[in-house]
């Protein structure tokens, strides 16, 4: 006979045993729609046979698993864990039919979702276009680009009329890849919009922050104009632009921005000012050339003959520019002999003249100029 202790250690076992099968769930029956893991038992041109747990067997037909390519089913063994999406469930004369393309097609709107989330960019590439926008396939799905969210793709693309035409250009942008941005995600409708137009701006708003953390005023970058107005001319630092007003654009008078730079011009630029909080860079062109009054002492001497043009008359006399921005002044009494009450009755706006330097006053920005005495010392040389 058995001790007490015997029967306990040979009980032991089975007891362990069957509290082992009492904590086992029940397994879950498959349902139409479920992603489940498996084990693949067989590899075939007929599909893939895989064990699903507790003796369930499922199969992958071939059509159903069209997203792997000729490469990716030659590297599938027997024994490998495989995740599959139920079509039908099983039934006691059949094995439940699975699905390795809508299984992928689930996990990819999973991770589409996260990404829409997260407010994470994407990639797509260019599969197809409508009148709309660009088809694309994103994480291998097929989402919609709208044109007004394109940047990279010209609209004129879209002309109905290169539609009739035996060469579409819209085709040569097929494969493109395009970094892009979620705008909607529908899995109900099958429906995923994207924008090419909020990716970009955000990395260019990315770039912006970290070149304006980096500039300094008074230092000198390369730029590339990027546009033009009627105040000024944009310029882009590598991610960011600055506007160069009309006014820093040349010492000298400046009426038209398109008489100085031109879209798509290389150039170096002044760094005038950086508006952190308002994200704003000013630069100049004419900053990087000395100010004409600092080198007016190397072109001209007192008692001089210049060439000059009349910019301004007033009562008291007449303004005429010498050199780029300098310009002095004619007092009435130097412009001519005889005594006179309006400038006009001497010159008019416009004119080009000869005048005599009579003073230079770089401090003051003052120069003090006269027609009378040019004219009396070009009589006297004829004499």
């Amino acid at each position: 006979m058995l001790s007490s202790s015997s029967q306990a250690q040979d009980a032991g076992p089975i007891q362990n045993m069957a509290e082992l099968l009492d904590s086992v769930e029940p397994m879950k029956p498959l349902r139409r729609g479920d992603v489940v893991e498996g084990v693949m038992m067989r590899v075939d041109s007929e599909g893939i046979l895989v064990s699903i747990g507790h003796k369930a067997e499922g199969l992958v037909p071939s059509r159903e698993m069209k997203t792997l390519s000729s490469e990716d089913f030659e590297r599938l063994r027997v024994g490998d864990e495989i995740v599959t999406f139920v079509i039908r469930e099983s039934t006691d004369d059949s094995s439940a039919i699975l699905s390795i393309d809508k299984a992928v097609g689930q996990k990819a709107w999973k991770i589409l979702q996260n990404f829409l989330e997260q407010g994470e960019g994407v990639e797509g590439k260019i599969m197809g276009f409508n009148r709309g926008g660009a088809i694309v396939e994103v994480e291998s799905i097929q989402g919609f680009v709208p044109m007004s969210q394109l940047v990279s793709i010209s609209r004129e693309l879209f002309n109905p009329e290169h539609e009739d035409s035996e060469q579409d250009p819209k085709t040569d942008e097929i494969g493109k890849v395009l970094q892009l941005k979620i705008l909607e995600i529908d899995r109900a409708r099958n429906r995923a919009i994207f924008s090419e137009r909020q990716a970009l701006q955000e990395v260019r708003d990315e770039q912006k922050a970290k070149l304006i953390k980096e500039l300094q005023e008074g230092e000198i970058r390369a730029g590339k104009v990027t546009g033009i107005s009627s105040f000024g001319a944009f310029v882009d630092l590598g991610g960011a632009d600055g506007l160069i007003h009309i006014s820093e654009l040349s010492w000298n008078s400046v009426t038209s921005t398109e008489d100085v730079v031109k879209v798509g011009q290389e150039l170096d630029v002044y760094v005038l000012k950086v508006d952190a909080e308002n994200k704003k860079i000013a630069l100049s062109l004419r900053r990087l050339e000395p100010e004409p009054w600092e080198t007016i002492t190397r072109q001209f001497d007192v008692g001089d003959v210049v060439d000059a043009t009349i910019t301004k008359l007033t009562n008291f006399g007449a303004f005429a520019r010498v050199e780029g921005s300098v310009e002095g002044l004619i007092h009435i009494s130097e412009l001519d002999s005889r005594v006179i009450n309006h400038p006009r009755e001497v010159v008019g706006e416009g004119d080009i003249v000869k005048l005599k330097v009579l003073r230079i006053e770089i401090e003051r920005r003052r120069l003090g100029l006269s027609l009378k005495q040019a004219v009396e010392e070009a009589e006297t040389e004829e004499s």
